[in-house]
C-alpha cells in the first residue's frame, strides 16, 4: 500500500466538503457553498467542479485497485 500524497489529501478534503454540503442540502435545504460564495457564482461553480473532479479521481483509483493508506 502506498502513502497518501498531496493530491489524495486534497481530493479527500474536497469530497468531505461536498458530502457535508449535500448533507446540508438534504436535511435543511441549505447549500452552504452557495451561501458562502453566492448562488451560481464563478467561485461556487469552481468548488462544485473541483468536488466532482475529486470524486472521479477517487473512483478511478478505486476501479484501478491501487490501495492507499496513511500509515508509514
Amino acid at each position: 500500500m502506498r502513502r497518501m500524497g498531496t493530491i489524495d489529501w486534497i481530493a479527500m478534503i474536497l469530497l468531505i466538503i461536498g458530502g457535508l454540503n449535500w448533507g446540508l442540502v438534504g436535511l435543511f435545504d441549505m447549500d452552504l457553498v452557495a451561501a458562502l460564495f453566492g448562488a451560481k457564482s464563478m467561485l461556487s461553480r469552481a468548488v462544485y467542479t473541483l468536488v466532482g473532479v475529486s470524486a472521479l479521481y477517487e473512483l478511478i483509483r478505486l476501479l484501478i485497485g491501487e490501495p492507499v493508506t496513511d500509515r508509514a
